[in-house]
């Protein structure tokens, strides 16, 4: 089956069964925007509860939950309002919007996979603009699509040149109008404000980690690939705080012999594939930053490989050099393979400690930790200070930035600035927020080493942040556990979804195996046993022949199948190998509880129970 007719079956079978349909439907829907059923709403629920024990209570860390509406100030600070856009590109004539990187990356990728009369010349252009596609300035892809002569591709209209687009829904806050706010695009901000209660919360300790489970918004420009990109959407996101010169972890040897998939950036640009790499090595050899970055890696392929997601298409990825925010000490995605590629589902970033730092200057409360020292200890200090009043005069409205770039100097840069100015009387610096160089002269900045004595060390913390994009990976679990096996004839074909008990949107069905009463009383004895145990589970009395029924809770992936046709043992059936045993029905609730909570596995069961044989009506037949 091609990639595509597997998509369609997927997307079929889970829209005709409500795990998710486009959102007002009725109206014609909005792109970028779906609705999850019932069961859909309960495999997320079921992952969020699994991430919650994963993360959260395993590592003891701070939940909270703040509002999605956020003030200007904050999302300045943190650069998202001047620095949050994609370039875009209008119809000409319609009007009609489009991700200008979205058409470039499309029309070179159609040609490299269609095209058989490529050049091999044009077929390296075309990888090499692959590869840089996140480097190209709006000038750069304007040109590009010019020389390819893309146009628009619904009306083949000609478009536009590119220009940015700020992601963000903006709103007002209060009904003057005056204050202004935006939906959050994240939710990590909401933790970095509150570092100073969550840090004294904490003891006044570190490490410490901060979570976060809730929706975000961008407002895309093209959404596309189903629940792959949405404007709506579940982020479950971690700061873990850590002292920047201790980023070693405690449980690191926990997940240290861990083996998976990994693709530094040296084999990316190398062209070669990902291969296995120990957690372990990767951190020894330097091919992951930091122990506390690589611990969460590996916590990070544990969490997805127990919902259910193929670990031989699952890959941690490390950012390019093109792809590396400024600050960032490390960063590697978690992608998992489905039928639109390789799809970035969890960020894991080492971001340093920039967030704290962008928000203590902008809101002048110190976001700091502190280590006190048993005895006090004297200390060579870098003191850089800048005189306004030198920097207004020379850089007017560009004063704060370059300030601002001056204070954040490492001791390196400092100590060869000061050795410039010394010599020379100016230096050229790079002002990363001005993307460009400007000539600083000694009157405009001091930079001293003093000796001082201090009885405490104050610092900014360092944040390693594991960011899990929930609906890209619950897209991504429909895929990796559907299947489909043959019905009754040769061409009918049953839809499956194998998933595991832990995200299974209902544990089991109860079914009466024909209409009587005497049936349908123990039917309900053992639903009421099942509600009492926790158990998710549906029951069906309908006179359906129980091959129809199980075929149809196959296809929204329940685990187990219980058929009444006893008034003292009932039969179990096992969805993916279709075995059955004879269970008692004052025993069965328990034992589906085991398989449930991974107490036992349903090979630990089929040793304990006698084996049940379908007759020919329980034979599995489609649903009409």
């Amino acid at each position: 089956m091609s990639r595509d007719a597997f998509r369609a079956a997927v997307t079929n079978t889970l829209e005709r069964r409500l795990f998710f349909v486009p959102s007002f439907k009725i109206y014609g829907g909005v792109a970028g925007l779906y609705d999850y059923g019932p069961p859909g709403c309960a495999v997320k629920a079921n992952v969020l509860a699994s991430w919650r024990q994963h993360f959260v209570l395993a590592e003891g860390m701070l939940e909270v939950d703040c509002p999605c509406v956020t003030p200007e100030v904050v999302l300045k600070a943190s650069g998202h309002v001047d620095k949050f856009t994609d370039l875009m590109v209008k119809d000409e004539k319609t009007g009609n919007c489009y991700r200008a990187d979205h058409l470039l990356k499309d029309f070179c990728k159609d040609k490299l996979e269609k095209d058989q009369t490529l050049s091999p010349e044009k077929a390296e252009e075309y990888n090499r603009i692959l590869a840089i596609l996140d480097d190209l300035s709006a000038e750069q892809l304007g040109a590009k699509i010019r020389e390819y002569g893309i146009v628009a591709p619904d009306t083949k209209n000609p478009l536009s040149d590119p220009y940015p687009f700020n992601l963000m829904f903006q709103t007002s806050i209060g009904p003057s109008g005056l204050s202004a706010g935006y939906m959050r695009p994240e939710t990590a901000q909401g933790i970095f404000v509150n570092f100073k209660d969550l840090y004294y919360y904490n003891g006044n300790k570190l490490p410490f980690a901060a979570a976060q489970i809730g929706q975000a918004f961008r407002n895309e420009i093209s959404p596309r690939q189903g629940l792959l990109r949405v404007r709506e959407f579940t982020l479950a996101e971690i700061e873990h705080f850590v002292d920047p010169e201790d980023k070693s972890h405690p449980k690191f040897g926990d997940v240290s012999d861990l083996e998976f998939l990994m693709f530094p950036r040296e084999d990316q640009m190398a062209g070669r594939s990902a291969t296995r790499l120990k957690i372990g090595n990767a951190v020894s050899e330097g091919t992951v930053n930091n122990e506390t970055l690589g611990y969460f890696i590996g916590r990070v392929y544990l969490f997805l490989t127990q919902l259910g997601i193929d670990k031989d298409r699952l890959r941690f990825r490390q950012h390019l050099p093109n792809e590396m925010a400024h600050y960032a000490a490390d960063c590697w995605d978690a992608e998992i393979e489905c039928s639109y590629g390789w799809i970035e589902c969890v960020g894991i970033a080492d971001r340093s400690a920039y967030d704290l730092r962008a928000h203590s200057d902008k809101s002048g409360e110190k976001l700091e930790a502190h280590e006190k020292f048993a005895e006090p200890r004297e200390v060579e200090k870098l003191v850089i200070t800048p005189s306004k009043k030198e920097l207004g005069l020379a850089f007017k409205g560009n004063q704060r930035m370059v300030l601002e770039a001056l204070e954040a100097m490492g001791e390196t840069e400092a100590l060869d600035m000061k050795a410039a100015l010394e010599s020379k009387g100016e230096v050229e610096f790079k002002v990363c927020t001005l993307g460009k160089d400007v000539i600083i002269k000694k009157s405009m900045v001091s930079i001293n080493i003093e000796k001082k004595k201090e009885h405490q060390r104050k610092f900014t913390p360092s944040v390693i942040e594991p960011s899990f994009g929930i609906g890209r990976i619950i897209y991504c679990l429909f895929e990796h556990c559907f299947y489909q096996r043959p019905g009754k004839t040769e061409d009918e074909q049953l839809n499956v979804f194998g998933f595991p008990p832990l995200v299974a949107p209902i544990k089991c069905t109860v079914f009466p195996l024909v209409k009587l009463e005497k049936f349908e009383v123990v039917a309900k004895k053992i639903s009421k046993a099942l509600t009492t145990a926790g158990i998710s589970h549906i029951i069906d009395m309908t006179g359906n022949t129980i091959g129809k029924r199980y075929a149809r809770t196959d296809e929204i992936g329940v685990p187990l199948a219980i058929t009444v046709d006893n008034t003292t043992s009932v039969t179990v059936r096992d969805r993916d190998s279709k075995d059955q045993i004879r269970v008692e029905v004052d025993e069965v609730a328990s034992v589906v509880k085991e398989v449930m909570d991974g107490q036992s596995t349903w090979a630990d069961i089929m040793w304990r129970y006698p084996a049940h044989t379908a007759s020919a009506a329980e034979d599995e037949e489609p649903e009409p």
